[in-house]
């Protein structure tokens, strides 16, 4: 039988740590007023690190009265202090650390080439830091992407931008992002942003990474033909990755034609014959940057939306979705404050026997509502429908509490797959789930609870915004 003891050589183990005399390595850390000296054994080092197997076997290491003096100025105390914690006793308790230390500590495991160490905090840092993680975005993002074993972290940055990226690209920071992680995220099909603020986000970026440009020479108007040719240089990479056939014609003349003199001739002639004769470019022929399930809304954001696909396919609100699962395209075909606020308007866009999403904003209210119907809403069809129920199991209604919310959001299912639509020919209604659930009757909103499961939303409500989406969708593939 074998018998283990890890608890207490671990406990021993730390005691050489913090207390013996007969260490034969001195390790300063750390720069200007924040260094510290750690006293260890090589022999430990050595086993445990197979950066310290390679720093202590080489004939350039410095020896004093036979103890190695090691430098290692690019770790902090702090951090070196955990990695120490690691190597000589297997245990680490990374809740009592800041999200910048367990950073920080990524970075040195990395670097020290303590694989099993980096692994567990790269997962920690995903898992359990993602508050953090997002105040502190730019900063990891520009840490993540300098480690190549940092892929986990560099997809979870990247889907994070993706999901909701404006208010990314046209912060303060992103004149700064590095240049190999923008051009990684513009070549994304998943990065979900008009084509035209992705053009204005790169020339805005490309102004300020551009020697004498930037801030005190952003008037195109004033450059001459060096400061054009030194912008088309920083953005050479980039301009082949936009898809020029996305921007409208209008915004073509107005916001990209001013910068004829950065793009390529061959590029700019191709998109000349594209406007012109409608003609697809050859070099610059990319997919639109629509991702997996997107959604054209006012309403809600898109973070939302990867929510309500998983309603959809009967998962949990926070489940990942697999790569294979179906990928998802909400197609506007209503949109109140364009098409009219009332019934006609809503029973003519929404007459489909198709899968149709609908959402409503209120007015002096936070709380956005929805409703699925699988089934569509069968208006103005004289047969066997008329004024009729129709029925689904798969149908639901459900309540953001704001357009940020992906916390608090509830969920309504069919309790009877009996009274789920209601199919109203006369045009009494825009639309009614369940007989009076959800119900939209002019501006107003009806809700009550009935075929549906309780939502605690009943009441009536002024209409501020209503949009309805033709639901399509494909089977997902791995890429």
């Amino acid at each position: 039988m074998a018998l283990i003891f890890h608890s207490k050589l671990s406990v021993d183990l730390s005691q050489i740590l913090n207390d013996a005399d007969d260490f034969n390595v001195i390790i300063r850390v750390g720069e200007n007023k924040n260094t510290k000296e750690f006293h260890a054994h090589s022999v430990i080092l050595r086993a445990r690190s197979p950066y310290f197997k390679r720093a202590f076997s080489t004939e350039w290491i410095i020896k004093k009265d036979d103890v190695i003096m090691f430098n290692k100025p690019n770790i902090t105390p702090i951090v070196f202090e955990m990695i120490l914690k690691y190597i000589y006793t297997g245990e680490l308790d990374l809740t009592k650390y800041q999200g910048k230390n367990i950073l920080e500590l990524l970075i040195a495991s990395d670097e020290l080439l303590l694989e099993e160490l980096f692994n567990n905090v790269q997962e920690y840092l995903f898992e359990n830091q993602k508050t953090w993680f997002q105040q502190n975005f730019v900063l990891v993002l520009h840490t993540v992407f300098k480690i190549a074993n940092c892929k986990k972290l560099q997809d979870y940055c990247f889907e994070f931008i993706c999901e909701d990226p404006e208010p990314f690209v046209t912060s303060e920071v992103f004149p700064s992002l590095d240049e190999d992680i923008l051009f990684d995220l513009f070549k994304r099909d998943d990065f979900r942003i008009e084509e035209i603020i992705a053009w204005d986000c790169l020339i805005k970026w490309g102004i300020e990474q551009t020697p004498g440009l930037g801030s005190e020479n952003n008037d195109r108007t004033k450059w001459n033909n060096e400061e054009y040719e030194s912008l088309k240089e920083t953005l050479k990479q980039f301009i082949p990755i936009i898809r020029f056939v996305e921007i409208s014609s209008k915004d073509y003349y107005d916001k990209v034609r001013p910068y004829k003199a950065i793009i390529p001739n061959k590029i700019y002639e191709e998109i000349e014959e594209f406007y012109f004769k409608s003609t697809l470019p050859k070099t610059t022929t990319l997919p639109p940057r629509i991702g997996k399930s997107y959604i054209e809304s006012k309403i809600i954001r898109l973070n939302s939306i990867s929510i309500i696909t998983n309603w959809i396919d009967k998962k949990d609100s926070n489940d990942i979705r697999d790569k294979n699962d179906l990928i998802y395209k909400f197609e506007l075909i209503y949109r109140g404050s364009k098409d009219g606020i009332n019934n006609n308007s809503c029973n003519n866009k929404c007459n489909l026997q198709e899968p149709v999403l609908i959402l409503i904003k209120c007015k002096n209210l936070k709380k956005i509502f929805g409703g699925y119907s699988s089934v569509g809403f069968y208006h103005h069809m004289r047969n066997e429908y008329q004024n009729k129920y129709i029925t689904s199991d798969d149908n639901f209604v459900f309540s953001f509490e704001g357009k940020n919310d992906i916390q608090n959001m509830k969920l309504g299912r069919v309790i009877s797959n009996v009274n789920v639509v209601y199919n109203n020919y006369f045009g009494d209604c825009g639309f009614d789930f369940g007989g009076g659930d959800l119900n939209m009757q002019n501006d107003n909103l009806y809700i009550k609870n009935s075929n549906y499961q309780h939502t605690n939303n009943n009441g009536i409500y002024i209409i501020e915004e209503i949009e309805a989406f033709r639901v399509n969708c494909q089977k997902g593939k791995r890429k």
